[in-house]
């Protein structure tokens, strides 16, 4: 297997690959995570992807144990309903806030960001720029509190999300048009429901694809 590219900062390079896998039900709740495997196919260390399995115990997606070693726990459907409906608050009101504190520079890069995501379109390096798209609104909130709290809770996106669901690709982009229409016509409570909308249609889009997964799942081993 060619060795997964993790540049950057190590741990949270191979944190975030590891997370995107149990989230999509790659990593399936129950199975074992090979530490030296996975070392290997991250053509690392030991101690940056132990660092990593370690933050991923504490969100609750694996458990390490001294005898039994590294099992996934993984996420229910229903705790990524609830995960994505508390993101979806704080990135409404992160909207809301941008679209009354937002300068003109800031709503002219968000629309050449925006237009960067549009043309990755089908490309695996979508994600990465939609990324950037929504943390320029994030940052534009001008409310570090706020941003801090955003971080924390956006950890349940896959970053890979465009790519799982491509069929999410055109809504997510007409999504996009519409936020910036609101922020652009400084309408904070539009701007407000665009972006919470955004959020809970991805999570759910995520909880069903999980529903799937663990029915296929469950029929295979039957």
């Amino acid at each position: 297997m060619a060795a997964v590219d993790i540049s950057g900062t190590v741990r949270e390079r191979a944190a975030r690959e590891l997370r995107d896998r149990i989230l999509t039900g790659a990593l399936r709740p129950g199975s074992r995570v090979d530490l030296d495997a996975i070392t290997e196919e991250f053509a690392t260390s030991r101690t940056p992807v132990r660092e990593a399995l370690l933050e991923l115990s504490y969100e609750g997606l694996v458990r390490i144990a001294p005898r039994s070693g590294i099992t996934v726990i993984g996420i229910s459907a229903e705790d990524i309903v609830d995960s994505f409906t508390i993101l979806g608050v704080l990135t409404g009101q992160a909207a809301a806030w941008a679209a009354e504190r937002a300068t003109d520079d800031e709503l002219r890069q968000l629309r050449d960001l925006a237009a960067e995501v549009a043309a990755k379109s089908g490309a695996a390096e979508i994600g990465e720029s939609n990324w950037r798209f929504h943390q320029r609104i994030h940052r534009a909130a001008q409310s570090p509190r706020l941003l801090t709290q955003i971080r924390q809770a956006v950890r349940v996106v896959p970053s890979n999300f465009l790519t799982v669901f491509p069929e999410h690709e055109k809504h997510s982009l007409d999504d996009h048009e519409r936020l910036l229409d609101a922020l652009e016509s400084r309408d904070s409570g539009r701007a407000r429901r665009v972006a919470e909308a955004h959020v809970l249609d991805a999570g759910r889009s995520l909880a069903r694809w999980l529903d799937e997964q663990s029915d296929t799942a469950q029929a295979v081993d039957q």
